[in-house]
């Protein structure tokens, strides 16, 4: 049997010529390539400038204002950096910006407790001397001032006058209120109305104060309109008690109908309007979207209108001070505070009168807070 392995062999003991020498293969010392790297075609060299297959690929960094040419958007972000240099301080940590609310606050809290905190700590002080106002000697008289106003009748009458503008302020709440939810339904020249109902508030009080002195004063506007219908009166308005703090509280009632009217109309009118079209829906007449809607919606308000009527009436001073001057049993709280502190230089009585007022005033807000909480109402 012959051996066919080394055909090279036997062709040349056939021929008679000696074999040629076949080179040994060549193992190259460099390593495998990784397929991954592109740098050039297989079988060739690197080209000019392209960096061998034995080393990384070295990319210069890229401008941070460019944005970079490969799409992946693994290029440097565009921009300056966000946040600040290592080892300096943020403004946000910075204590000029936590101390910028109470430079803004300085100003308007000086002003408050300037014109408004000093002066009340002056006046509770001024409520337990004799100081007439003018003197520098100042005795301290202790609750002989307090004790004076709930026990002279002429210091305590003022409370029962009063009662004509509280009354008043009732008549005048529930006129604003009727108003109010009548003009917040579509109805022609609603406008015109609102403006007509506001109208006296915008006017100042004293000279509303002088146009109703002529207005009651004998012979006036109202004895003229009253002959023209035929009734012949000499009363005098503003003679007698009653009638003259009848009258008054009228005339305040009369110029502060419009801010309740405001204040009504707004909670009314933030009403949101699928209420009235589910009432609408189920029958619901007008006096029942009220009842069930409307009323319930502006309970915030109303007891805001109340604090208002009952502060308005212990404090009221333009309109009687202007007509009568405190005159034929008018006098209210205010003008008796004036008079005892400019007319009869009692300031230190005048004070305790104010500290007075001012405890009323706050207890009865505290009251009402207490038996009407402002809580949210949930229509729904």
């Amino acid at each position: 049997m012959t051996d066919t392995t080394d055909t090279g062999s036997g062709r040349a003991a056939a021929t008679g010529r000696p074999a040629a020498a076949r080179p040994a293969p060549t193992v190259s010392a460099r390593p495998a390539r990784p397929s991954s790297e592109k740098t050039g075609a297989p079988g060739r060299g690197p080209r000019p400038g392209e960096a061998p297959a034995d080393r990384p690929v070295e990319r210069f960094p890229e401008h941070p204002g460019r944005r970079s040419r490969r799409g992946d958007g693994s290029g440097p972000p565009s921009g300056p950096p966000s946040g600040p240099p290592p080892g300096r301080r943020s403004w946000r940590d910075s204590p000029v910006r936590r101390l910028t609310p109470w430079l803004f606050l300085l100003l308007p809290l000086a002003l408050l407790i300037t014109f408004t905190y000093v002066p009340v700590v002056n006046m509770v002080y001024y409520g337990f001397t004799d100081w007439d106002g003018i003197s520098p000697d100042r005795n301290f008289t202790g609750v002989d001032n307090y004790v004076q106003i709930f026990t002279r009748p002429e210091l305590f009458r003022v409370f029962f006058v009063s009662g004509y503008y509280l009354a008043a302020s009732a008549v005048q709440i529930a006129v604003a209120l009727y108003f109010a939810t009548v003009l917040s339904f579509d109805l022609r020249f609603r406008n015109l109305f609102k403006g007509i109902l506001f109208f006296p508030y915008l006017i100042n009080g004293v000279a509303i104060g002088f146009v109703f002195l002529y207005f009651f004063q004998d012979g006036g506007t109202l004895d003229s309109v009253l002959s023209w219908l035929g009734v012949t009166s000499d009363h005098p308005w503003l003679g007698d008690p009653t009638s003259a703090n009848a009258s008054l509280a009228g005339v305040s009632m009369w110029r502060f109908t419009g801010l309740n009217f405001v204040l009504f109309l707004g909670a009314i009118q933030s009403i949101p309007g699928e209420l009235y079209e589910a009432a609408q829906l189920d029958g619901a007449s007008r006096w029942q979207q009220f009842r069930h809607i409307i009323a319930p919606s502006i309970r915030p308000v109303l007891s805001l209108s109340v604090i208002l009527a009952i502060s308005g009436s212990l404090s009221v001073f333009e309109i009687p001070y202007i007509m009568t001057g405190g005159a034929t049993g008018t006098s209210t709280f205010v003008i008796q505070t004036v008079k005892l502190a400019f007319q009869f230089n009692k300031t230190g009585l005048a004070s305790a009168a104010a500290v007075v007022l001012l405890a009323i005033i706050l207890l009865i807000t505290w009251i009402q807070r207490r038996l009407v909480p402002d809580d949210k109402v949930d229509l729904t």
